[in-house]
């Protein structure tokens, strides 16, 4: 059997002999890809009798065959492409079967050595590897190239900056850009000057987007099946779907057709990035979150970070239905806020904790003064009072800055009803304990932690990176009586998202802040495609304030706390 593999762009051959090959990033794997998006052990080969099976081994990432996904062992027959991270490798019965791998092109030529060594790790070696590379797709070159003559055409009869000062706004720019290019390819198609093989409508669409718009990136944005996109410089972006990361087919031209991108997001914004100033927070007009860097803290090109926000605000039923909570946990967090309990949302990196909040904020009432701050406005607050609050970045000079702690400052002498604040990852937390103290009850905001409990601690280290020299026990004394409700929520290992633990802050004993899990999500095992398998439960813990609720005009059946009980539970008023 032969194997051939491309690793970054390099195409590599050997034989095969009958046995197992583990395959992974570790030391101990025969077939090494030192990688980060390939696990330790990250999947297993098999050949035996002329015939080859690889299996998945529970990786991050997964194994994918023709694309798909794999579930246990897949035989490996002609034609078959294996992808482990940005990885290629095919098995095939001859070394010349093997060369028309269409990812991995040109075909190597079998007199060249092996660039694995005798243990089946692949070496490194500038002696062993091909230096060539693969060579360019000569449709999508000539494409490109095309592509690039077009946009030139473009700029030389547009003159932008006249169209500016003359007041055009950016629908009109578009407008024209989009005339000026439809009458470009029409000249250029009339001529007979367009190759065959281009589509004109095509072309126009790519032109138009990387001229005015996110380039490459428009068609990903708007597939509502990507949640991510991570552009690692031109000519790889990556994408999540389903949990899942994968390499799409989108590529950038060169590094300054990233970098163009990246201004026209930050721009409008009044953010900037170059090289005193090299990475830099903005959000697209849809509130997804941006992050880019670039040179020299980048070392693979400018880098750009979306992550995506639905075109469609999620309700507690979508929850439901993607099995991020139960009904009966939506109706406790509604009676919450309707309550006015000051709530934290906690997580990890990507787990939906901005996500959670925007859907909290959602039972508010309509006739509450709220107040936002965010970092980088992504929340989409429904109700008709509401007044949103950006941070700003320092200027040129490195003046001009403003931080979140100083619009929690000042939304206090705003009047507000509710404040939210997107995140506390700093000095703030300390202003935001005081408002919650202090007659701003039902206020949200979101904290990074592991677990409830680590949401304590992270508030204690938060509230002493303010600068204030409180003593420990003040701290905890101030966080047991303004918090009353952590929502933890947590991205599993299939990808999917879960509050996983309800707790309520009950108070404080000696100088531990006593705490009572009242929902819990309990996994019970793993199915097809690796996904979780588990129920919602509460734990039978009722909330301290549940004999309160009558006094406040509402009802709710206690069999809601009740582990043993599965009847999904409404509030009532009374």
């Amino acid at each position: 059997m032969t194997l051939t593999t491309l690793v970054e762009g390099r195409r590599e051959t050997r034989e095969l002999a009958d046995g197992s090959y583990m395959i992974g990033r570790g030391s101990s794997c025969r077939i090494c890809f030192p990688f980060q998006d390939v696990s330790e052990r990250h999947a297993m080969l098999t050949v035996r009798d002329g015939e080859a099976a690889i299996e998945d081994l529970h990786s991050s990432n997964g194994t994918f065959v023709n694309g798909e996904p794999i579930d246990g062992m897949v035989r490996l027959t002609g034609g078959m492409i294996v992808q482990i991270g940005s990885c290629m490798l095919r098995v095939s019965e001859d070394a010349g079967a093997a060369a028309d791998m269409s990812v991995a092109q040109p075909a190597q030529n079998e007199e060249e050595p092996s660039a694995f060594d005798g243990q089946g790790v692949a070496s490194s070696s500038a002696d062993n590897a091909d230096e060539s590379g693969p060579a360019p797709d000569p449709m999508r070159e000539l494409r490109r190239s095309v592509q690039e003559q077009i946009q030139r055409e473009l700029l030389k009869r547009m003159d932008m900056k006249r169209l500016t000062v003359q007041g055009v706004d950016r629908e009109g720019l578009e407008e024209r850009a989009q005339e000026k290019i439809r009458q470009i390819i029409d000249e250029v198609v009339a001529n007979g000057l367009l190759p065959a093989g281009i589509d004109p409508v095509r072309l126009e669409y790519d032109v138009f987007n990387e001229a005015m718009r996110l380039g490459p990136l428009e068609e990903l944005l708007d597939d509502d099946t990507v949640s991510e996109i991570m552009v690692n410089g031109p000519s790889k972006v990556y994408v999540e779907r389903n949990g899942r990361l994968e390499l799409s087919d989108c590529q950038f031209t060169d590094d300054a057709s990233v970098l163009a991108v990246i201004e026209r997001i930050v721009s409008p914004l009044g953010r900037r990035i170059d090289e005193s100033q090299p990475y830099v927070d903005a959000r697209l007009s849809d509130g997804s979150r941006v992050n880019a860097i670039i040179a020299p803290l980048s070392l693979s090109g400018p880098t750009i970070t979306i992550r995506k926000f639905a075109k469609k605000a999620l309700s507690p039923d979508d929850f439901i239905r993607f099995g991020t909570w139960s009904h009966n946990m939506a109706e406790f967090m509604k009676l919450c806020v309707l309550l006015r309990k000051n709530i934290v949302v906690s997580g990890g990196t990507g787990s939906g904790k901005t996500t959670l909040l925007n859907l909290l904020s959602g039972y508010i009432p309509a006739t509450e003064r709220i107040v936002s701050v965010e970092d980088a406005a992504e929340l989409r607050l429904q109700q008709p009072h509401v007044i949103r609050l950006e941070a700003r970045p320092p200027n040129i000079e490195g003046k001009g800055a403003v931080t979140i702690r100083d619009l929690v400052k000042n939304c206090l002498r705003m009047r507000p009803d509710r404040i939210i604040v997107g995140e506390c990852r700093g000095g703030e937390a300390l202003d935001m304990l005081q408002a919650m103290n202090t007659g701003h009850d039902g206020s949200l905001t979101t904290v990074h932690a592991n677990s409830p409990r680590d949401v304590i601690s992270r508030l204690e280290t938060m509230v002493l990176m303010s600068g204030m020299e409180l003593p420990s026990r003040a701290i905890r004394e101030q966080i047991s009586s303004a918090v009353d409700i952590i929502i933890h929520e947590s991205r599993l290992s299939d990808g999917s998202r879960k509050v996983v633990a309800i707790s309520e802050v009950t108070g404080l004993e000696g100088n531990q802040i006593v705490m009572q899990d009242l929902f819990a999500f309990k996994q019970i095992g793993v199915g097809n495609h690796g996904k979780i398998i588990g129920e919602f439960k509460p734990t039978g813990a009722m909330p301290t304030f549940f004999d309160r609720l009558a006094g406040r005009g509402l009802s709710v059946d206690p069999r809601m706390f009740n582990p043993d009980a599965s009847v999904d539970v409404n509030i009532v008023r009374t």
